[in-house]
């Protein structure tokens, strides 16, 4: 065996983002339940996010609901004053969450299934990340560099 071949059997190529603790972001934005609609929105654009977590207010970091952009839409379409509609007149409650031991597959699986783009990630029932449709489309769909 060469030098060259022997360099090549043993290098391992790098290995893809195996759970969702690999690809979520921690620094998860969130939301009162009884803050006004435009204040999700002002804090979506001004932190760049997609969905808040609003989380039950008792100091266990629990989600009880989440909002998205497409929330806010609808609200907007509908006429509906952003100043005066609540976080809790239009949160999705007891939002699907999964774990950070979560494969990165299955969590588009529970994606496809529910038919939404964000997971809350929870550890012992608190809020540690967040993953959305896109942190899991480029997981699966970007190999590792070589």
């Amino acid at each position: 065996m060469t030098e060259a071949s022997a360099q090549e059997s043993s290098a391992q190529p790098p290995q893809a983002p195996a759970t969702v603790a690999d690809i979520m972001r921690q620094a998860v934005t969130t939301v009162d339940v009884n803050d006004h609609v435009a204040a999700a929105a002002y804090l979506m654009k001004h932190k760049g996010a997609t969905a808040l977590v609003v989380l039950d207010g008792r100091q266990t970091n629990r989600p009880i609901g989440i909002i998205t952009e497409a929330d806010i839409v609808r609200t907007v379409a509908d006429g509906k004053n952003v100043n005066d509609v609540r976080i809790f007149d239009l949160m999705t409650t007891r939002p699907a969450v999964i774990s950070p031991t979560t494969s990165i597959r299955d969590a588009a699986e529970t994606m496809k299934k529910g038919r939404f783009r964000h997971l809350p990630v929870v550890e012992d029932g608190a809020l540690i990340g967040m993953v959305d449709i896109t942190d899991v489309g480029r997981a699966l769909l970007n190999p590792p560099a070589e």
